[in-house]
């Protein structure tokens, strides 16, 4: 018996290991997600969003496509299936939800068109930008924009319910919930915008360190 020599088995395999495959669970969430942003569309846009019966459809179809984002994301964490399919499609999945959430509830009269087109054009610029500087570094989630996505989400969420439609005693506790909405909303915007020059910051400095690793020459001179 060698005891003091090392097991390979552990490492061997961990450095042999066959990449996840992009048929898996994480990934078909986040498919399931992009294939219900049209049906959330159509039931949000219904009757010119005056049908108190599909608002509500709309919001669990929302409720729906925002847990499958938590959810894909925690399993393919756990179970190590993380895929470069996953790391492009579910921001543009999440984006394309939110997005069509903005621009229905302007459509509808819920939200002010001008914050629809700051937010959602700060959405697809930050995710242009991204594929911008892909070759240099990959720009992860910051915190603020996980605070950003949720205060979205909550915002957008409480819009699509049809809380000014119900009257009586529920009815009173349901405006609270719409001015509720409209300040979670407000915050929401600030910190899109907020974080919105975070990214670039941070776009511009992996740009940077990416050529200078690219063109080392091109670095300030060295003392001689």
């Amino acid at each position: 018996m060698s005891v003091g020599r090392p097991a390979p088995e552990p490492s061997d395999a961990g450095a042999t290991a066959d990449p996840p495959t992009n048929w898996n669970l994480p990934n078909a969430l986040t498919a399931l997600r992009i294939l219900l942003v049209p049906l959330f569309g159509w039931l949000l846009l219904h009757d010119g969003g005056q049908d108190t019966g599909y608002r509500i459809w709309a919001f669990v179809v929302f409720v729906a496509a925002i847990l499958t984002d938590k959810i894909d994301g925690d399993i393919a964490r756990k179970r190590n299936l993380v895929t470069d399919f996953g790391k492009l499609m579910d921001p543009i999945a999440d984006k394309a939800l939110t997005g069509m959430a903005f621009v229905g509830l302007s459509i509808i009269d819920e939200l002010w068109w001008w914050v629809t087109i700051v937010v959602v054009g700060r959405e697809w610029g930050i995710t242009l930008m991204r594929l911008w500087v892909i070759k240099y570094g990959v720009m992860p989630a910051s915190r603020g924009g996980k605070i950003k996505t949720t205060l979205q989400a909550v915002a957008l969420g409480g819009l699509v319910l049809p809380l000014r439609d119900l009257t009586g005693v529920v009815g009173s506790i349901a405006d609270v919930l719409w001015w509720a909405a409209l300040v979670v909303m407000a915050a929401a915007v600030a910190v899109t915008i907020a974080t919105g020059f975070d990214y670039v910051r941070e776009a511009l400095r992996l740009r940077r360190e990416g050529q200078s690793r690219a063109h080392p020459s091109r670095q300030s001179p060295s003392a001689s």
